[in-house]
Parts: structure tokens; sequence; C-alpha cells
């Protein structure tokens, strides 16, 4: 709310009441995350205008009943290829660079298997508001690479996934996903 009344206001007095909104949910997010206030309103720092979701892809690519996971150095555990969806990328290219740049795979982007709000799936919390676009994907070429985001990239069987970086991805989408690969003319999922 502050954001956008920031980037819109031309009233003096409502800029004021709109930065001490801003630096009032920034001393709650700072107590509740045992965090300096100073580096929770940097999260803040670089956005401007009306504020919106972010958008974050991930892309699901399966072999013989095996799903293709990444472990990300920023927690020590798996997802699905994927992160945030840059400015002037389509969701399909940017889940198919991601795919590239973060398991060294070449993969071509055949479905999008569900939309989801992240607030309405059990993740931990976030401080961004985030949509997710999942992809059923297709390996086109390239071989396994670690990357500055991800060490170690593998197939998982479905029925034996490692310790999931639940603010990426979910067990249970995984599964969803799957069910997405074997039937290709389900209609899209999205909440």
């Amino acid at each position: 709310m502050a954001q956008s009344g920031l980037a819109f206001t031309q009233d003096p007095y409502d800029r004021e009441r709109y930065g001490e909104l801003q630096r009032l949910a920034a001393d709650l997010l700072a107590g509740h995350l045992q965090i300096p206030p100073e580096r929770a309103e940097a999260f803040w720092d670089a956005e401007e205008g009306y504020a919106t979701p972010k958008v974050d892809v991930r892309g699901a690519v399966f072999d013989a009943g095996r799903v293709l996971l990444v472990r990300e150095r920023a927690d020590g555990r798996w997802a699905l290829p994927g992160g945030w969806v840059d400015v002037n990328d389509s969701p399909a290219e940017a889940v198919e660079r991601e795919v590239r740049e973060e398991s060294g795979f070449h993969a071509r982007a055949v479905k999008l298997a569900a939309l989801v709000d992240r607030r309405r799936h059990p993740h931990p919390p976030s401080v961004h508001h985030i949509y997710k676009l999942m992809f059923i994907c297709e390996l086109t070429g390239g071989q396994p690479a670690a990357s500055l985001e991800t060490d170690a990239v593998g197939f998982f069987p479905l029925a034996a996934l490692p310790d999931l970086s639940t603010g990426r991805i979910l067990a249970p989408q995984i599964a969803r996903l799957y069910e997405h690969h074997l039937h290709p003319q389900l209609p899209t999922d999205f909440d």
C-alpha cells in the first residue's frame, strides 16, 4: 500500500504518511524476522511504481518416472529448475533459460501446467507476493552442470524425492505436474 501510495500521490502530507507506513511495515518485518530495520527496509529499496506480484517460473522435466531437480546453493535443498522472469522475457523463454542456466540441460517448454498464487499453498512465508508458473518441459540437449545458483543436478524417482526447497516447490506440486506430463490434455491448473 505504501509503495503504491508513494508512486501516485502528489500531496506532500500523503507522501509523508506513506513513507511512515513503509517504515512501520519494515519495523514489523524486522521484529518478525529478527533483523535490523535497515535490512528490512532494503527489501523495498529497488521497488517503485504500483506494487505487483513477482513472477517465478519452474520447469518440470520427467524421464521414466523420475524428475529433474537442482540443489540450490542458497539453502542446500532441491527444486525444479527455475527463478524470476526477467523483464522482456516471455514466461516460456524464462523457464527455458532457467533450466539451461541451473541444470546445464537445454529444454523446450511444451505446456503451462499450473499458474498458482504462492500464498494459497503451504510454502513458507515470503516478503513478496509471488505467482508461480509451472511448465512441462522436454529436454532437447545439454548435459548436467552446476551453476552459480546450484551445486548439483540429478533425476530423482517421484517416490523418493530429496529434501525439497519448499519456498520454490512442494512435493504435491511435483506429483501434479507429473499427472500433466502423463496426460497433456489436462487443462492448466490455476488459483
